[in-house]
C-alpha cells in the first residue's frame, strides 16, 4: 500500500535545481570530512509530529487527515507505520524516533495499552527488517493524559508515579526490541505552576528516582545505548524542572545519573538562550547526545516546531557538533510539525526537504569555518596566555594563591585587554556562508 505514490524518491540535483522535489544541498553519500554526509547528520522522521500531528491548535481542530484511510484504531496505527517507512524511503531518511502512544493505541487498561503496542512493534520490526531502517530513539508519553495533569515522576499521587514507571519499562523494552541507541526521557508536565502547592523536593528526588530505577532496568534487559533529558523551560507547565542544559546537568550530578541530553532549536531560545549556546554547554560537560532538530517564530513565546530554515542557525549548530567530535548514538531527529495551513501530503515532503537541506548546507557551511581556521586561530591566540608562564600554570591548576598574588604584585597595572572583534568575526562568519 503506498500513501504518497505521486511522489518519487527525492534526488540530489545540486544548488542550482529548480524542482522543488529535490534536494540542493543534501547528497547522502558525500564524503564531508572524512564522513558520509548521512552519518554526519543521521537524519531521523519524528513519528509524532509526522503521522500524528492533525494541525489542531487551541483555537481550531484539525486541517489533516492522519489516519491514512484507516477505520479501526489498529488499521490506522498499521498505516500510519506503512507511511513513515514510505516516507523515510523517498527521502532517504534512515532513522525514526517514537512514543509509546504515537505507534499504537491506547487501551482501556495500562495491560491493553500494551498489548497493542506489543502487536505494533511486531509490525514495525518487520518493516525495520524489510528496509534496513534504524531506530535513532523511543519514549514514552507520560505528559499527555489526564492522569499527568500534575506530572508523572513528579507527581503529588503515588498511584501515578507508579502508572509512569510501569509505563516507562514498556517503552523501554520496545525500544530494546527495536534496536534503538537512545532513550529520551522529556519532562512534559515534570514541573509546578505555583510554589503555594508544590514541595519541591520531594518531587526533584521522585523524578530522579524514577529515572535511576528506569534506567536501570533498561541496562538489566541489555540496552546499551545513550539515555537523554531533553532540557525545556516551560510549557504546558509555568516552571518546569529541565529548565536548560545546565540546569539538567546539575540535577544529573545530584542524583547520580550517567545521562546525556536531547538538545532541542526551539526549547533552547525559549529559555532564553542560542540553539549553539545549549550545544556548548551540553559538549563541554561531556553530556552531548542527540538533537531535536526545528525552529521557533523569535515574535512568539511558545513551542512552534516549525521545520529548521535558518542556515545561520544550522551552521553554527553542525560547527558544535563537529567540535564534539560529532554524533555516537545520537543524530538529528525533526521534531517539528508542517504549519496548520500546510496541509497536503506534499507539504510534509517539502517541509523535510527544507529541513534537510538546511541542515546539509549548514554542515557544509560548519566543515568550510573550520577548513578556513579564521575563528579558530582567533581563539586561540586570544587565550594565548595561558600557553606559558603563569598563565600554563593556571591551566595545568599548579599554581598556589600567594604565587599569584606575587605575580600580580610585581606586573604593576595590567595591560588593556585586546579586542575581541566580535564584528570582525560575524563579518568573517558572513563571508564564508555566502561565498
Amino acid at each position: 500500500m503506498a500513501f504518497f505514490k505521486h511522489i518519487p524518491v527525492i534526488p540530489y540535483k545540486g544548488k542550482d535545481s529548480r524542482d522543488p522535489l529535490s534536494f540542493r544541498y543534501y547528497n547522502p553519500d558525500e564524503i564531508i570530512t572524512g564522513k558520509p554526509m548521512r552519518e554526519h547528520l543521521k537524519f531521523a522522521l519524528s513519528w509524532w509530529h509526522t503521522l500524528c500531528a492533525e494541525g489542531v491548535d487551541m483555537f481550531g481542530t484539525g486541517t489533516s487527515d492522519k489516519s491514512f484511510g484507516g477505520t479501526t484504531p489498529m488499521q490506522i496505527y498499521k498505516n500510519k507505520a506503512l507511511a513513515a517507512f514510505e516516507l523515510m524511503e523517498k527521502l532517504s531518511i534512515d532513522y525514526f524516533c517514537f512514543h509509546d502512544r504515537d505507534i499504537a493505541p491506547a487501551g482501556e487498561t495500562l495491560a491493553e495499552s500494551n498489548k497493542n503496542l506489543d502487536e505494533m512493534a511486531d509490525f514495525i520490526a518487520d518493516l525495520m527488517k524489510k528496509s534496513g531502517k534504524k531506530l535513532l530513539w523511543g519514549t514514552a508519553n507520560c505528559f499527555n493524559h489526564p492522569r499527568y495533569m500534575h506530572g508523572a515522576g513528579t507527581s503529588p499521587e503515588a498511584d501515578v508515579f507508579a502508572y509512569a514507571a510501569a509505563q516507562i519499562k514498556k517503552a523501554m523494552e520496545v525500544t530494546v526490541r527495536l534496536g534503538g541507541s537512545g532513550y529520551v526521557y522529556w519532562g512534559g508536565r515534570e514541573g509546578y505552576e505555583t510554589l503555594l502547592n508544590t514541595d519541591m523536593k520531594k518531587e526533584l528526588d521522585n523524578l530522579g528516582y524514577l529515572l535511576k530505577l528506569t534506567s536501570d532496568y533498561g541496562r538489566s534487559i541489555g540496552f546499551k545505548g545513550d539515555f537523554y533529558i531533553e532540557p525545556k523551560p516551560k510549557e504546558p507547565t509555568k516552571h518546569q524542572y529541565d529548565f536548560d542544559a545546565a540546569t539538567v546537568i546539575g540535577f544529573l550530578r545530584k542524583y547520580n545519573l550517567d545521562f546525556k541530553l536531547n538538545i532541542e532549536a526551539n526549547h533552547a531560545t525559549l529559555a532564553g538562550h542560542t540553539f549553539e549556546h545549549e550545544l556548548r554547554v551540553a559538549a563541554v560537560n561531556g553530556a552531548f547526545g542527540s538533537i531535536d532538530a526545528n525552529q521557533g517564530d523569535p515574535h512568539l513565546g511558545w513551542d512552534t516546531d516549525q521545520f529548521p530554515t535558518d542556515v545561520y542557525s544550522t551552521t553554527l549548530c553542525m560547527l558544535e557538533v563537529l567540535r564534539a567530535g560529532g554524533f555516537v548514538n545520537g543524530g538529528l531527529n525533526f521534531d517539528a510539525k508542517t504549519r496548520r495551513g500546510s496541509n497536503t501530503a506534499e507539504d510534509i515532503i517539502y517541509a523535510y526537504i527544507a529541513g534537510m537541506d538546511a541542515f546539509a548546507l549548514g554542515l557544509r557551511k560548519a566543515a568550510q569555518i573550520i577548513e578556513n581556521g579564521t575563528i579558530d586561530a582567533f581563539v586561540a591566540n586570544r587565550y594565548a596566555s595561558y600557553s606559558s608562564g603563569i598563565g600554563q600554570k593556571i591551566s595545568q591548576q599548579a599554581v598556589t594563591i600567594e604565587e599569584l598574588e606575587a605575580h600580580a604584585l610585581a606586573m604593576g597595572e595590567v595591560k588593556p585587554i585586546p579586542s575581541g572583534r566580535q564584528e570582525y568575526l560575524e563579518n568573517t562568519l558572513n563571508g564564508i556562508l555566502f561565498s
